[in-house]
């Protein structure tokens, strides 16, 4: 196909032009085929078990295929607002989240500053060591803590015997067995912690710090205000992560080493959803569970998200 272009500088001549496009898919709709595979796997993985879930929520089912569905409407929501059961998983896990915290926020600024003084192999050495327990998987470790505090021979409780204490098992403790599941997922929790906090530090300027320590200011000062405002963002994501994600994390701990117990005194709410389902075979009960605790997370998201521009300080 040849046009007539106009030349700038001479007569009229014949250019090839390029040809028009033929295909039945408009250009605008070509960069939205590159997210098709994400959407659908998010549909698929995601939000249609979600609708199911929502939708099961209304449905009193033992989970057994030849079983019918019994509609109850709202009673399923009733029930499992008014079960104390619920209300003590409540309180665990509001206990978890703040305890976790003590190990993604807390501890791992202070792990995080002392490495900084840290050059050379050592360092790498030192971050890895902390590290690595991240990289345990939760089954695995649990199986592990369970073998060292085991009552009958366990290394700890036989190192304790010999400085006179008697610790018994104290994954069948009230007192302690949510202290226990505390330790160690905060055991795991910490090497993550360190890792995100000290992306974050080198990504402050040190322009910043050897400014203000020529005006005179103390290495405390220095560390109060400049860099902790300046590593607000990183600690407001860790702190949506430890609350929105504590308890799963704690999930796997609590199922290898307690069970729940006793009494419930280490459960949490998604343990809970667990022997609703496949303890207690009552899938509607423990899809309304489901459907409340989504609910609250996501509001409790959405709070923080609105608030993370408050919280959080910029250098540009």
């Amino acid at each position: 196909m040849f046009v007539e272009v106009p030349s700038t500088g001479g007569p009229e001549r014949a250019v090839a032009a390029r040809p028009a496009r033929s295909g039945w898919m408009p250009r605008t709709l070509v960069p939205y085929l590159y997210l098709l595979p994400a959407v659908v796997l998010l549909i698929v993985w995601i939000y249609k078990p979600l609708g199911e879930t929502v939708n099961l929520s209304f449905y009193k089912w033992n989970m057994v295929l030849t079983t019918p569905k019994v509609a109850v409407g709202l009673d399923n929501y009733t029930r499992v607002l008014s079960l104390p059961e619920l209300h003590q998983a409540l309180r665990n896990t509001v206990v978890y989240t703040l305890a976790f915290m003590l190990f993604s926020l807390l501890l791992p600024i202070v792990i995080a500053m002392v490495s900084k003084r840290i050059s050379g192999r050592s360092k790498t050495i030192y971050q890895a060591l902390i590290f690595v327990p991240f990289l345990v998987t939760p089954i695995a470790g649990s199986a592990v803590w369970r073998w060292l505090f085991n009552p009958d021979g366990g290394a700890i409780p036989r190192v304790a015997a010999t400085w006179g204490i008697e610790m018994g098992n104290i994954f069948r403790d009230p007192k302690f067995a949510l202290l226990g599941v505390v330790v160690i997922v905060g055991w795991q929790m910490l090497g993550f912690g360190v890792l995100v906090i000290s992306a974050g530090l080198a990504g402050i300027n040190p322009d910043y710090a050897s400014a203000a320590s020529l005006d005179g200011a103390s290495e405390a000062t220095i560390t109060r205000k400049i860099t902790l405002p300046l590593l607000s963002p990183t600690l407001v994501f860790l702190a949506l992560m430890t609350i929105l994600l504590g308890a799963q994390w704690a999930y796997p701990v609590i199922d290898i080493l307690t069970q729940g117990g006793p009494s419930g005194a280490s459960t949490n709410i998604y343990y809970l959803l667990y022997q609703f389902g496949f303890q207690n075979f009552d899938a509607g009960l423990s899809a309304a569970a489901g459907t409340l605790f989504f609910v609250g997370f996501g509001i409790i998201a959405v709070i923080f998200v609105r608030l993370s521009d408050r919280l959080s300080f910029y250098d540009n």
